[in-house]
């Protein structure tokens, strides 16, 4: 395809989809802007990839000091990474990061890839310790096994963190995807929470799904929740969520599937009714599912901006 005809092409998707390019003179890369509307409203990660690799970091990581694979818990998969400044660090912030993958793929890291590391590259920069853990993976470890798994990644990071520099009072629980899902699920279920309160100072959900009886699950749901849509409504997030004490910010990006738009707008509106306000709720201009988070750790800082903002208090 032409140069001309791939600009057209990509205008007709812009035109039917409705995705406003008014903010092309941001953060964005302008031929970022336009593979991304050329990938469309899927979840396409080895396409996305290709675009944000060359713009992240490579190992090894100037003034970070990486820990590898610490155990938190009993399971193959019960693994996470630890972030800290190479200079050392006292009493940081933590931000825990849980990566997607549809609950039956996904890794904390693959091999040659710099994501997710871009999230605990970033978070060391801007004075947090950064951790990045992995879950079991459905179907083999179907509900509640995510939320379990995070649950022992929390008690590990409250018992532990503080000798890495951490301050286990201000632990924030960020995921992507189905990253997202866990977490709302740990957030809004205390019957999960190993640690008084949950142990979060607060909580970030990007691109999740809150309510599984708003619109029919897929396979990857069905998979990790089950057939039976009699138990969908109690094992949602939202009605935790709208009475957890838990600060919480959602976010989704305008190229997400249909459905992440419907539910971060489905939770947007719900959060509101709450006694203590709206939650923050950011939707980011020019971003699909995947590149809201490769992006993290470049020079677009529309997200990252928003959850130090959230993490700050600031409304």
């Amino acid at each position: 395809m032409t140069l001309g005809k791939s600009v057209r092409a990509a205008a007709l998707i812009l035109a039917t989809s409705a995705v406003s390019v008014s903010a092309q003179q941001g953060p964005m890369p302008d031929d970022i802007a336009w593979k991304l509307i050329e990938i469309g409203r899927t979840v396409d990660p080895p396409k996305t990839a290709a675009l944000y690799a060359p713009l992240q970091e490579k190992e090894p990581y100037a003034g970070v000091k990486v820990e590898r694979d610490v155990k938190y818990g009993a399971a193959e998969r019960n693994l996470l990474d630890v972030f800290t400044p190479e200079a050392g660090a006292s009493a940081r912030p933590v931000l825990i990061y849980i990566h997607g993958g549809g609950f039956v793929a996904g890794n904390k890291r693959n091999p040659n890839s710099p994501f997710y590391d871009n999230v605990m590259l970033w978070a060391v920069k801007n004075g947090f310790v950064g951790v990045n853990a992995t879950y079991r993976l459905a179907p083999q470890f179907p509900y509640p096994a995510g939320a379990e798994d995070l649950a022992g990644v929390v008690q590990w990071v409250t018992q532990q963190i503080g000798a890495r520099g951490g301050d286990p009072a201000r632990i924030y629980l960020m995921g992507q995807s189905a990253g997202a899902i866990h977490v709302a699920n740990y957030v809004s279920h205390p019957a999960f929470h190993k640690v008084k309160d949950g142990g979060l100072a607060g909580a970030i959900m990007v691109s999740g799904i809150y309510d599984l009886t708003a619109s029919p699950v897929g396979d990857a749901e069905i998979a990790y929740y089950g057939s039976d849509p009699s138990r969908y409504a109690e094992r949602s997030s939202l009605p935790g969520l709208l009475a957890t004490k838990i600060p919480f910010m959602i976010a989704s990006a305008e190229l997400d599937p249909p459905r992440f738009v419907e539910q971060y707008e489905l939770m947007k509106q719900a959060a509101c009714k709450r006694v203590q306000g709206c939650a923050r709720a950011v939707m980011l201009p020019q971003h699909s599912h995947m590149s809201e988070v490769y992006s993290i750790n470049t020079g677009d800082t529309r997200l990252t901006d928003e959850i130090l903002g959230f993490v700050k208090g600031e409304k």
